[in-house]
């Protein structure tokens, strides 16, 4: 059954129907790997975020230890409700989750005294960003992965540590 079209030119039709098929997909996979890279970049300020409630959260613990003894928290879940007064208190509203990993579970940098004095994401993989951190973030500066960038409050400097 004759079309009126030389039969090369269905064939160049279809081939420039493929080569569109092509080009978008192309497009799309580096649209969806930005997206991936943008989301991940959000995931890690937010860690950043978090990370320093924790921190905080930690520090007043400490700081507010009744008695003239100071002490770390012996688990997180002690942020949220501290049981050491007669009226509980709570550095925490809840136990945030780990942005990178969506779960609840943080590694712990424990205290030379015990309890715990710091935490980390359990994430692996290399953070995007590795310079221009606020002063207060400086020991994050080319860190290989994020399990490197631990949350710790030292009472005698007030600031992060990074200790693997």
């Amino acid at each position: 059954m004759p079309t009126g079209k030389a039969p090369a030119q269905r064939g160049f039709a279809l081939l420039g129907i493929l080569l569109v098929i092509v080009l978008a997909g192309l497009v799309l996979a580096e649209a969806a790997n930005s997206w991936s890279n943008l989301r991940q970049r959000e995931r890690e300020q937010e860690l950043l975020r978090v990370g320093t409630k924790i921190r905080e959260a930690i520090g007043n613990y400490y700081q507010r230890s009744p008695g003239l003894v100071k002490q770390y928290p012996r688990s997180l879940e002690e942020l949220v409700r501290d049981n050491r007064f007669p009226r509980p208190e709570r550095y925490l509203r809840t136990l945030y989750a780990d942005p990178l990993t969506g779960m609840a579970s943080w590694g712990t940098l424990e205290a030379p005294s015990g309890g715990i004095m710091g935490v980390y994401s359990l994430a692996q993989g290399k953070p995007f960003k590795q310079r221009n951190f606020p002063p207060i973030f400086q020991s994050f500066e080319k860190q290989t992965s994020y399990n490197e960038w631990i949350f710790a409050y030292l009472p005698d400097t007030d600031a992060l540590v990074n200790t693997p």
